[in-house]
């Protein structure tokens, strides 16, 4: 579920979605910004396979757990920026 392993494709594990989340986040962006800018991304891959927004939560909230990101308000931004 975390790491791509023999069942789970790497498309569809939290780290590389949570990768993908990093990538929008070069400025602090609302939740629903982020979201729509990560289905975007996903799109333009034609091998992308579907992400759901429980799916995107759970990246979320494992890139929170890490530390990797926080929130400001209502922004999300990467930890250790301003």
């Amino acid at each position: 579920m975390i790491l791509p392993g023999k069942h789970i494709r790497p498309d569809r594990s939290l780290i590389v979605i949570g990768g993908e989340i990093l990538q929008e986040l070069a400025h602090p962006r609302t939740v629903s910004e982020v979201w729509d800018r990560v289905r975007a991304a996903r799109n333009d891959h034609i091998e992308a396979s579907p992400l759901t927004y429980d799916w995107f939560i759970l990246a979320l909230a494992f890139l929170y757990a890490i530390s990797a990101v926080r929130l400001d308000g209502d922004h999300l931004a990467i930890e250790g920026t301003r």
